[in-house]
């Protein structure tokens, strides 16, 4: 907003990670003459509460966990905010969430850190309204070049979603990353890297 109209308002590239490629489908519904491209990073088009891990569970429990913490507000938040992030991180490193071979602790642990701060109710609709909401009737109407990325062992958003969401994108290009998890970016940033590079200059756009 601010910055593009400072800049002149110019057609931008759109980078989205996890939910944050539902946000680039729908800037770019909004309005597609201002997005040079897009590049979709370990998300998907939609519906995410009802494919994470590969079951609707997330879906079903949402709408219970939410009334909990709306009923028990500061013992949420007090759940929520108390694990420090080097046991979050231990944790998902553990659970095979994340590459702990492929990641370096600085990168991640800024996130865990900042994850236990976030207001945990509004954390929780915002999922609730990212699990209910779909961008699929737009994707064959994207003109815009696309590059969708996957990691092979995604578990929040499973690589075949965005090998779907790939094929119903005119063009797109589709990169999966072998051993990579939702944090793929991170853990293989240099390919990730090269590939946005390589991409961006086939089309064009510097």
């Amino acid at each position: 907003g601010a910055v593009r109209r400072h800049l002149g308002d110019p057609p931008v590239v759109l980078v989205g990670h996890s939910y944050g490629a539902q946000v680039c489908l729908e800037a770019y519904r909004q309005r597609p003459e201002g997005v040079k491209a897009l590049v979709l990073m370990c998300g998907t088009f939609g519906r995410v509460t009802h494919t994470f891990k590969g079951s609707d569970l997330l879906a079903s429990v949402l709408p219970k966990l939410i009334d909990f913490v709306v009923d028990h507000p500061k013992l949420a938040r007090a759940l929520w905010s108390r694990v420090p992030p080097r046991v979050a991180l231990r944790v998902a490193v553990m659970t095979g969430e994340i590459d702990g071979g492929a990641i370096r602790v600085e990168d991640i642990e800024p996130y865990f850190a900042h994850v236990a701060h976030v207001d945990f109710p509004m954390f929780l609709r915002m999922l609730q309204l990212a699990g209910e909401h779909s961008a699929e009737d737009l994707l064959p109407e994207i003109h815009a070049p696309t590059l969708v990325i996957a990691g092979d062992r995604d578990t929040f958003t499973p690589a075949e979603l965005s090998e779907t969401m790939s094929h119903l994108i005119p063009g797109a290009e589709l990169l999966v990353v072998p051993g990579g998890t939702h944090v793929t970016p991170l853990e293989h940033h240099e390919l990730i890297d090269m590939r946005i590079a390589k991409f961006l200059e086939e089309h064009g756009i510097h």
